[in-house]
């Protein structure tokens, strides 16, 4: 179902049509505006003149370096997560070899 997204850039509103629900275009949208809207105020303060073209390329690049960020932190979560638990079944599985009570009830 199509849902419909206005967001604003560069002080011209945007309509969008959206696949997903609404709240999560909307969710999608406003960070690409947030992210613009930051590099628009960090260039406030320098004297370059960036074209909206380079802002909007920037903000796609802060936006997809993050994404990659956490996408490396997530797999290294998961790493950790599969070694840890491996660890804690290794360790009852030899607990319970020893006592040879598989409800580790001593």
């Amino acid at each position: 179902m199509e849902e419909i997204v206005t967001i604003e850039l560069f002080g011209q509103t945007h309509t969008l049509k959206a696949d997903s629900e609404v709240t999560k275009a909307k969710e999608v949208a406003d960070l690409l505006v947030n992210e613009v809207n930051r590099i628009e105020d960090q260039q406030s303060n320098q004297s370059s003149n960036m074209s909206k073209l380079t802002i909007l390329m920037l903000a796609a690049l802060n936006i997809a370096n993050d994404h990659l960020e956490l996408k490396r932190n997530h797999s290294k979560l998961l790493h950790d997560v599969k070694d840890r638990t491996a660890s804690l079944i290794h360790s009852l599985e030899k607990k319970r070899a020893v006592n040879g009570n598989p409800y580790f009830m001593d």
